[in-house]
């Protein structure tokens, strides 16, 4: 069975273009190392609703119900910086998830 991972990655003021190319690059490194990487960029925004108050914890929140489903999270670089990140990389340690950094 393989594992299961997703990719942690700032996004707060990046194109789309750039995320998916970083995202894109990172998938094919953790698929050659025989990870199943499941998808966590969100383009279906059908989950914010008019009483969402907080559209970047939705999003969040959205992240780590994937999360729950991986054994392990890649953080991109620039994570530190990020405030989702430092939030998944939170509960990813705390829940004795592996965790992979960019190199």
């Amino acid at each position: 069975m393989k594992l299961t991972i997703m990719i942690s990655q700032p996004m707060k003021d990046i194109s789309s273009e750039k995320i998916i190319a970083v995202r894109e690059k990172a998938i094919h490194t953790l698929e050659m190392f025989g990870y199943d990487v499941i998808d966590n960029f969100f383009t279906d925004n059908s989950f914010i609703t008019e009483d969402t108050k907080q559209t970047p914890v939705a999003y969040l929140a959205k992240s780590l119900e994937v999360m729950s489903k991986c054994d392990a999270v890649y953080f991109c670089k620039g994570w530190e910086k990020a405030r989702g990140c430092k939030i998944e990389h939170e509960i990813a340690k705390n829940y004795c998830l592996a965790i992979i950094y960019e190199e």
